[in-house]
């Protein structure tokens, strides 16, 4: 399959004019939890050439799209996001483009631009904004899939996930990582609770078909405790955030003048 993303990317290079800075796997396969059947979410940053900036036009806008997006086949799903729309979503803490960052299966990965780019990360990092990101999340994942005696019982991690996100982010005070099985080990103490997600994510992991089944009322009462809970801590926080606008500005020129000289 690498070699055939590897093909993918070189051909989008090539049909629209533009070098690929960064490529990776999002999504469940980045998680650590993906089925039998996942497909690959494959996510990139790319750049135009000088003149696509040095317009009238502003990208975004018309036909200067700062997105690019392949047609989804039933294994491979991939898309990117042009480098000042990457840049100013990294601005507002996206959560979704830090994951990226944080993705440990890359598929591509040239220039500078990435290790630039994590090494501003503490001048952009703001708590809240992540963690009103990652407890919606949950919220609308428990809402739609685990509520009710029988649930859609794998849809348990996309609860779990970005709940423990939010409790890291609250107990070190940075981004958390993409593994669900670090959260995990870190975040949930020994017992019950954890011995009923290991058991869980071992039989997805191993390919048990995981849909309808009775609720797991431990996980359950962590999820609303958590929810309920973490609700609260969000609101209570007060925090001032930076703006790194110039920083980032010079990151994009530095970029633009390295990849096309």
């Amino acid at each position: 399959m690498n070699e055939i993303i590897q093909k993918k990317l070189l051909e989008i290079e090539e049909r629209y004019g533009v070098k690929i800075l960064y490529a990776v796997e999002s999504g469940s396969r980045a998680w650590g939890f993906p089925s039998k059947d996942s497909d690959y979410d494959v996510r990139f940053i790319y750049i135009h050439p000088p003149e696509w900036y040095l317009s009238i036009d502003p990208q975004g806008i018309g036909v200067k799209r700062d997105v690019i997006e392949e047609p989804i086949s039933d294994l491979l799903d991939i898309s990117g996001w042009e480098i000042t729309k990457a840049l100013r979503l990294f601005r507002k803490n996206n959560p979704p483009l830090l994951e990226w960052l944080r993705s440990n299966i890359i598929y591509y990965q040239k220039y500078s631009f990435v290790d630039n780019i994590r090494s501003l990360e503490s001048d952009v990092f703001h708590p809240n904004s992540m963690l009103h990101h990652y407890l919606n999340m949950a919220k609308n994942n428990y809402r739609e899939y685990l509520q009710g005696s029988e649930v859609r019982i794998k849809k348990y991690f996309y609860v779990l996930r970005p709940i423990l996100a939010c409790m890291w982010i609250e107990k070190y005070n940075m981004t958390p990582p993409i593994s669900f099985h670090e959260l995990l080990k870190d975040i949930i103490p020994e017992g019950e609770l954890k011995n009923a997600v290991e058991h869980l994510l071992k039989r997805k992991l191993i390919g048990d078909e995981l849909d309808i089944e009775p609720r797991i009322h431990v996980i359950n009462r962590f999820v609303e405790n958590e929810m309920e809970r973490l609700e609260e801590y969000v609101k209570s926080l007060k925090v001032e955030a930076k703006d790194p606008t110039k920083l980032l500005d010079e990151l994009f020129r530095n970029t633009l003048q390295e990849v096309w000289k």
